[in-house]
């Protein structure tokens, strides 16, 4: 088996992050979202959002390779509050030390070999050397895969659903939350 790591991005990652994005959306989401939407994905401006990311911040973005290729990425940083909040828009003690994993993907074909493990470590554990606590993440209550990752690494649906418009089609997501200290287990 190929060696299999993780580090920060850079710029020249940038396609990579891009091809994996799109690729695992097509296949992850097909039946969650539209083919319209999928098929409609702007790999350009896809691009130029990852390289503002991977230059600018203010989220942290890590990629996750084997051997020589790019199989997954992960982005967290500061949470809006707006992503933080209760139904009633209020906020948690912990709001300011809440970190948001806005994007976690591995290529489908990569998959079950660890790398979204390592990806969050890498990133909960850059976090919480910045002084973040918790973590938050979206994730569609039909994606019983990326589900199943997060409570594999104890972090629990905390009750806030919404749902979003996506492409005349809803998609309801809930927000899972967990600390920054992971247990990662099988």
């Amino acid at each position: 088996m190929a060696i299999a790591a993780v580090r920060p991005a850079e710029p020249a990652d940038v396609p990579e992050i891009t091809r994996v994005q799109l690729a695992t959306w097509r296949t992850a989401y097909a039946g969650l979202l539209p083919d319209e939407v999928l098929s409609g994905l702007d790999a350009a401006g896809a691009e130029r959002a990852w390289l503002h990311a991977v230059t600018h911040g203010p989220a942290l973005v890590f990629v996750a390779t084997e051997g020589d290729w790019t199989v997954g990425f992960c982005a967290a940083g500061p949470a809006p509050e707006d992503e933080v909040a209760g139904a009633d828009g209020a906020l948690p003690a912990d709001a300011a030390t809440t970190v948001l994993v806005s994007a976690l993907l591995v290529e489908p074909r990569w998959g079950r070999r660890g790398h979204g493990g390592r990806l969050l470590a890498a990133a909960a554990h850059a976090l919480r050397d910045r002084g973040a606590t918790r973590g938050v993440v979206w994730v569609p209550e039909a994606d019983s895969a990326s589900l199943g990752f997060y409570r594999s690494v104890g972090w629990e649906p905390d009750g806030t659903v919404r749902t979003l418009d996506a492409g005349g089609r809803t998609l309801r997501e809930l927000r899972l939350s967990g600390s920054l200290e992971l247990t990662l287990r099988a």
